[in-house]
């Protein structure tokens, strides 16, 4: 851990100015039970990740403006005036902390069940009504549907512009609203937006190009996708590197700056006979900045049942294969997610060769927010 070491390294992209390559991961907490208000606990669980170190902040989850976009109890929303104070003062705290700070904007889609409050009997959203593949128990999107959801996500960019953020991502992963239309097994409709995978990305490409046009082309936008989704860890969008070209680079051309790839190993190839990981494969074919993350600093892997959003136990681990990797340009950034839950200082003591002083990631961590 020398003064090379690359997760050290600055990073400067439009107007955004980072000082080190380690990344917040957005982890749901449901801490936000008064009206999806981010209270003061939430503030002060951004400043200490904000002076412990980290460069860039990705919030938790955070709702956008429309009816069926929620689908879990006390997560924070981002519409509403009451609600953008809230983050407002997240934004103040993560600043004079020296950090910077991206809000994840989050539909859930589908995956949302009728009777979650608030909005209690407004049903799930999703392409063709699907949670999982094959059963209709939604409601199917019609045209008008989903260009509300695009006004929702643009409006709450350019919010979170004028909130003073210092970048946005958009919530591509793991079997949500924009990624129920990746997927195949869940998109399942007989226009423009189905079919092959080019067509079957036509939704994100739209909302990515309202948002640059909301945004301007200096704000950064980054976007977060998986292979892998909450309902099938074994799902895979692309199954080699040329259906991840014909995946990636609609998305890149509509203005994506840095691509957030969600694995559960970042240790693991993504195709058999070549080393790279899915930041990695990301990267050579877009040339664009990539994240990487999965079970960063950590002796285990994110194990929940399907359908779960839980996280096992880990003990602190080596980073000598992810520094390794990352001296040879396979990624730009390193995202940590339950290590900065168990360890607000985690990249301090990182930096400072602290190691010893890192304590264990533990279910009642989940507990409080701390």
């Amino acid at each position: 851990m020398d003064s090379e070491n690359p997760l050290f390294r600055p990073f400067k992209l439009g107007d955004m100015t980072l000082k080190n390559r380690i990344v917040m991961a957005p982890m749901t907490r449901n801490f936000s039970p008064n009206n999806n208000i981010p209270g003061d606990n939430v503030v002060e669980y951004y400043r200490r990740r904000a002076e412990g170190g980290v460069g860039l902040i990705v919030t938790e989850g955070t709702c956008v403006g429309h009816i069926g976009a929620s689908g879990y109890p006390g997560v924070p929303y981002f519409h509403g005036e009451e609600r953008l104070a809230g983050w407002k003062k997240v934004v103040n705290a993560v600043h004079e902390a020296g950090g910077k700070i991206a809000p994840q904007l989050w539909h859930v889609g589908a995956v949302r069940k009728t009777g979650t409050m608030p909005e209690g009997d407004v049903p799930g959203y999703g392409p063709s009504g699907m949670n999982v593949p094959g059963k209709v128990n939604r409601q199917v999107m019609t045209q008008k549907d989903i260009d509300d959801v695009i006004g929702a996500f643009t409006q709450a960019a350019a919010d979170a512009k004028e909130t003073g953020f210092d970048a946005v991502e958009l919530h591509g992963a793991h079997g949500y609203l924009i990624d129920q239309f990746f997927w195949e097994g869940t998109n399942q409709r007989n226009d423009h937006y189905a079919g092959s995978i080019e067509s079957r990305g036509r939704f994100a490409v739209e909302l990515i190009e309202a948002v640059r046009q909301a945004v301007g082309p200096d704000f950064p936008i980054i976007f977060r996708w998986s292979q892998w989704k909450l309902q099938d860890y074994s799902a895979r969008l692309a199954k080699n590197p040329q259906e991840l070209e014909r995946f990636l680079l609609p998305l890149s051309n509509a203005g994506v700056d840095i691509f957030h790839c969600s694995q559960r190993r970042f240790w693991e190839s993504e195709f058999e006979g070549v080393e790279l990981n899915l930041a990695g494969w990301t990267r050579k074919i877009t040339g664009k900045p990539a994240i990487t993350v999965g079970s960063v600093g950590l002796d285990a892997v994110f194990t929940p049942k399907p359908g779960e959003m839980t996280f096992r136990e880990a003990d602190p681990a080596s980073l000598d294969t992810l520094l390794d990797r990352m001296n040879e340009k396979e990624f730009d950034f390193v995202a940590v997610g339950r290590a900065l839950i168990s360890n607000p200082a985690w990249v301090n003591l990182v930096q400072e060769k602290r190691m010893d002083e890192l304590k264990p990631f533990r279910k009642e961590n989940l507990g409080e927010l701390v």
